[in-house]
């Protein structure tokens, strides 16, 4: 799942363990505005199921989730909410 959407900001929760790349997700996630994207990158392989769930709990848009070799890069558009 890949998209060419170009992010609003990059945040970058490698070699955090969880629930570190939420954290960082959601403190990300509070310095956009809805509709806006941002590109969220940990190693933590609980990020797999973590970053879906958060975005799906917060109102916000997955769209895409995809694994660099150890890296998992999420794109997320922020919601209304």
């Amino acid at each position: 799942m890949s998209t060419n959407v170009t992010p609003d900001l990059i945040v970058d929760a490698s070699t955090t363990l969880c629930p570190v790349p939420v954290i960082k997700a959601r403190q990300g996630m509070d310095k956009l505005r809805p509709g806006q994207v941002m590109k969220l990158i940990a190693t933590d392989r609980g990020s797999k199921a973590d970053i879906p769930s958060f975005a799906r709990i917060g109102g916000h848009e997955l769209l895409s989730a995809e694994q660099l070799g150890a890296q998992f890069v999420f794109l997320l558009r922020k919601g209304a909410r």
